[in-house]
């Protein structure tokens, strides 16, 4: 008698079936998702609301559009995860393209950068009949490099380091240090965004103050809003971590997380060089 427990099911005409429906190559192809034109209406009815909010208007589609950004964000999120996490659909090969991706991003991001800091040698190594000829133009008062921004320049370097040790003890699959070492990066991250907070709150000059002030707060400014933007990223990949959702073989979303903070500590380099130190201080000295 013949054993056919084991035995393939019938497909008629005595064909056998495949053993599976499954896909015979390695690359992810995505099933249709609405949250591209859900982030795009979303992003749109912020952009609306912030423009009528700043031409004295109420803030409620603007909040609207900010809370839809952030629920669309959220849900498109969860489905990458997902993706990633439970159905191992981010292969080596797919892997690839979202390095390319990330890589691509961040070039695009220092792209942004370059523009404010363009507008602010611009004014400061050719000082305008509007600045006096002078800068950082008469009446304003810089900030001490070698306070507040010091110490956040510290912070910043020190949580690059932390977040690497978090990405090494992962590497290593030790699920303790990797959470220590992101904990810390947290803290550090937080810290950060305090201080700078400190910072505007006791500024001499006001957004509204003429050219200085304004490249300032705009270099700054966004410069802070991606430490946030990291720092949440972080907190995410913590209780991903805590999660289990990442291997020593397998955590792109980890990756990533560090790619962009590390990113953002070069920005940072970049600032506290050029906009604090030389340009409200040594940029002082040598104005004409």
């Amino acid at each position: 008698m013949t054993d056919t427990t084991h035995a393939p099911p019938a497909t008629g005409a005595g064909t056998p079936a495949p053993a599976h429906h499954g896909p015979k190559h390695q690359y992810h192809l995505v099933d249709p998702s609405p949250w591209p034109l859900v982030g795009a209406i979303s992003a749109g009815t912020l952009a609306i609301g912030a423009v009528i909010f700043m031409h004295g208007g109420g803030a409620w589609l603007m909040v609207l559009g900010f809370l839809a950004v952030l629920g669309m964000m959220f849900m498109w999120w969860r489905d990458v995860v997902k993706e990633a996490t439970f159905r191992h659909q981010h292969t080596p090969v797919v892997q690839i393209g979202l390095r390319y991706g990330m890589a691509l991003f961040i070039a695009s991001e220092v792209m942004f950068f370059a523009a404010f800091f363009w507008a602010f040698f611009d004014a400061s190594l050719f000082p305008k009949e509007a600045t006096g000829g002078f800068w950082p133009p008469k009446g304003i008062r810089p900030f001490d490099p070698f306070e507040v921004p010091f110490l956040n320049t510290m912070i910043l370097l020190l949580s690059g380091t932390t977040v690497t040790w978090a990405h090494h003890a992962l590497i290593e699959n030790d699920r303790k240090n990797m959470l220590r070492g992101l904990g810390i990066t947290i803290i550090l991250g937080l810290c950060f965004t305090s201080l700078q907070a400190f910072e505007y709150a006791h500024a001499a000059f006001g957004f509204k103050d003429g050219i200085y002030p304004s490249t300032f707060f705009m270099a700054t400014g966004f410069h802070g809003f991606h430490v946030i933007v990291g720092t949440i990223f972080l907190i995410v990949c913590f209780f991903r971590a805590r999660a289990g959702h990442f291997k020593p073989n397998h955590h792109f979303g980890f990756e990533a997380a560090a790619w962009y903070w590390h990113f953002v500590d070069v920005v940072w380099l970049f600032l506290f060089i050029c906009v604090y130190w030389w340009g409200g201080d040594a940029g002082a000295a040598a104005a004409p």
